[in-house]
């Protein structure tokens, strides 16, 4: 059972001026609306509010979202009003209660007939992206619970959320809540799977939980020889659905799985990440391209960490992410993290953060028909995504299997019409191939070229590039009509 104070108590732990009295009243608001109501489970419907309350204390969020989490079922489940929530509570809570509202109740069928509520879920987005946050802490609830539920409906939820929900946490940088959006999935969707992943992963994690625990052991003994201060050290094991997806792509084999467990060190700060990365391979030997530097080349989500991966102890493979306290809860947390951060600024942290949802909202204005805007959308959020570098070091985000011709309309336009070549990592390659996350791409300009090859739209994946192509083809269409109807005139 989950009681107001645990929430208050988990809130003044990172926001000691939160305002402890407005919490206990939406409280006892809520708890008066949902009188008598029950859950599936036979619980009272307070305690999903709690829950709710209690998964956004966790994401460290401000107290106007923690309250809207109390009341977020109010208008829909009770004879209350936004107007009755607004009088008690104010403008900045009965918006996000309002948010969570639109976003309706359509049972979901597929993406493929979910364009209506993706095109309300991404305007609430664009409005105030804790509106989201509060549906992601809503369905970890309704996930935690879902075995009450009958099974077409279980599934149904759950598969949402792997389609859906999850991909959104990851383009956000909550890297943490997409991981357990899917691994409460999981077992709904895929149980067959999921009972088999389950059991191989855990008669390798017998064995490797001891073998980390020595390893922490003599990392701790060395940062404290070589005087370096560590916030913390510890083992995190790859969440199950991540795994499965990862054992897809090695014939099925757990042991091919360098990371199914990484340490990771969190110190005061950059500089002394680097001391940690020069502690970890004088002790043991890195694998060659398992190095990787996200804090001089971020990820286009703002994740910032050290990767290395090593030949420990009896030759034993082991990854090490290194990074300090800001990245690590920006790691865990992704964009809620900027309420500990940034609290009173959320607009220039949207544009800051989550940019690529204003060009979500002008897929919304562009695209009327319902088969087209699912089709942008399928590119912009729900397409794995890789992120690959300049030759100057600048990171660009492109969806899986982009080309050079993405890449380079990416850049800019005239450098997409007239590349006539691409060196990946320093090696030539044709403008079709596919690219993959790490890589560096220099393309080579034509200046004699003056628009886009037509074969490129078989191969290209962003719709920047493929509407790039078309209106340069089109264009030039039109210039052929208009020369030969003057020549016609002339005639």
């Amino acid at each position: 059972m989950i009681t107001i104070e645990q929430i208050i108590e988990a809130v003044k732990e990172y926001n000691p001026d939160a305002n402890v009295k407005k919490i206990r009243e939406a409280y006892e608001f809520a708890a008066m609306a949902h009188a008598g109501m029950k859950r599936q489970s036979g619980e009272d419907y307070i305690q999903h509010s709690l829950a709710t309350s209690l998964n956004l204390a966790k994401l460290r969020l401000d107290t106007p979202s923690i309250i809207a989490g109390l009341l977020h079922d109010v208008p829909e489940d009770t004879s209350y009003t936004l107007e009755d929530i607004k009088k008690k509570f104010g403008k900045e809570v009965v918006k996000l209660v309002e948010g969570i509202t639109k976003l309706g109740t359509l049972k979901y069928r597929g993406l493929e007939r979910y364009a209506e509520n993706l095109r309300k879920m991404f305007l609430a987005m664009a409005e105030d992206i804790r509106v989201i946050l509060i549906k992601f802490a809503d369905r970890m609830h309704n996930l935690e619970t879902l075995e009450h539920l009958r099974p077409d409906k279980r599934k149904r939820i759950a598969l949402e959320t792997l389609e859906i929900y999850a991909p959104i946490a990851l383009r956000l940088g909550m890297g943490e809540m997409k991981g357990n959006l899917e691994d409460l999935a999981f077992p709904y969707v895929y149980p067959k799977e999921y009972a088999w992943v389950k059991k191989e992963a855990e008669n390798k994690l017998k064995v490797e939980f001891k073998f980390i625990e020595k390893i922490k052991k003599i990392m701790q003994k060395e940062l404290q020889a070589e005087g370096i201060e560590y916030i913390s050290i510890h083992g995190r094991v790859k969440h199950i659905y991540s795994l499965y997806r990862k054992m897809l792509t090695r014939d099925k084999d757990i042991d091919k799985i360098y990371d199914l467990i990484a340490i990771r060190v969190v110190v005061k700060d950059i500089p002394e990440c680097y001391r940690v990365l020069g502690l970890v391979h004088k002790k043991w030997k890195p694998l060659k391209g398992r190095v990787k530097d996200y804090i001089a080349q971020p990820k286009p989500n703002g994740y910032q960490s050290l990767h290395t991966t090593v030949f420990a102890e009896k030759g034993k493979i082991v990854e090490f992410q290194i990074r300090e306290q800001k990245m690590h809860d920006l790691a865990e947390f992704g964009i809620a993290a900027h309420w500990k951060y940034k609290e009173s600024d959320i607009k220039k942290l949207t544009k800051e953060k989550a940019i690529w949802i204003d060009g979500l909202k002008d897929i919304q204005k562009k695209f009327q028909d319902d088969s087209k805007y699912l089709s942008e959308i399928k590119v912009e959020v729900f397409q794995n995504r890789i992120f690959v570098f300049t030759p100057r070091g600048d990171v660009i985000d492109l969806p899986e299997n982009s080309t050079p011709v993405d890449f380079a309309y990416h850049i800019h336009t005239d450098v997409g019409n007239k590349c006539s070549g691409a060196l990946i990592n320093d090696e030539m390659n044709s403008l079709d191939t596919p690219l993959k996350s790490g890589d560096v791409i220099e393309i080579l300009i034509n200046k004699n070229r003056k628009k886009p090859n037509p074969d490129w739209l078989d191969f290209v994946k962003t719709n920047v590039a493929k509407d790039k192509i078309k209106y340069y083809l089109n264009k030039e269409k039109d210039r052929k009509i208009i020369s030969l109807l003057n020549k016609n005139k002339i005639k």
